[in-house]
């Protein structure tokens, strides 16, 4: 108790600066409803929930004494649940819906929900490859890096355009398997899986790399 109470201490101005900025989303999330008087843009929130569980989980696993089985439970759990932090960038897609008086507000929304779930993926998967460096030399720790990232973009490629979602690795991980099989074996006739996964992947590192900037 006395670790946890003190690495939140630590990390105060990071989880007070998180509240503020999720604070300020529910508050145009609001204004939006009292303006449309509708709930269209509550999946928002959904979304930021899920985002956030992977921060959640290396908190988590960052302030306790752990063994190799439990970090190796936690990281898939977490593995499970990290394309949901970037999938909050392709709510924009919802855009094409508001109404042309408000898509300012929209906009702003939007992007705001979107940079929180950005800011909780990269902290997680910093915190994470902290959690497993001790279990792999420099070279193995840049090739789960880039893998992750990678794997992060086709899961919000899975999420996005085949509607699939974390729980479905546990209730219905056959169909999600099939898909993905087809996928891998005949990759020629899905394009638009890889042209994204690598487009959006690219992103996601370049965000990494700007990131571990600025914390150094």
């Amino acid at each position: 108790m006395y670790t946890l109470k003190k690495s939140i201490h630590e990390q105060a101005k990071t989880i007070y600066l998180l509240g503020i900025s999720i604070l300020f989303c529910f508050i145009l999330l609001a204004i939006r409803f009292q303006i449309t008087q509708n709930l269209f843009y509550g999946f928002l929130v959904w979304n930021l929930f899920l985002a956030a569980i992977p921060y959640v989980i290396t908190f988590y696993l960052n302030n306790k004494s752990r063994v190799k089985l439990e970090l190796f439970i936690g990281f898939s759990i977490w593995l499970i649940f990290l394309p949901n932090a970037p999938y909050i960038v392709t709510d924009f897609v919802h855009l094409k819906l508001s109404s042309y008086n408000i898509i300012y507000l929209d906009i702003l929304m939007v992007f705001l929900f979107a940079i929180n779930g950005l800011v909780f993926f990269y902290l997680s998967l910093i915190d994470m490859l902290k959690l497993i460096q001790p279990y792999f030399n420099k070279n193995a720790k840049s090739l789960i890096t880039v893998s992750l990232l990678f794997l992060s973009s086709f899961g919000v490629y899975l999420g996005r355009f085949l509607r699939y979602n974390s729980w479905e690795l546990l209730s219905n991980p056959k169909l999600l398997f099939e898909d993905i099989w087809l996928m891998l074996r005949f990759p020629l006739e899905h394009k638009s899986v890889w042209s994204f996964t690598l487009c959006f992947g690219l992103f996601l590192a370049l965000g990494y790399i700007i990131t571990k900037h600025l914390i150094n």
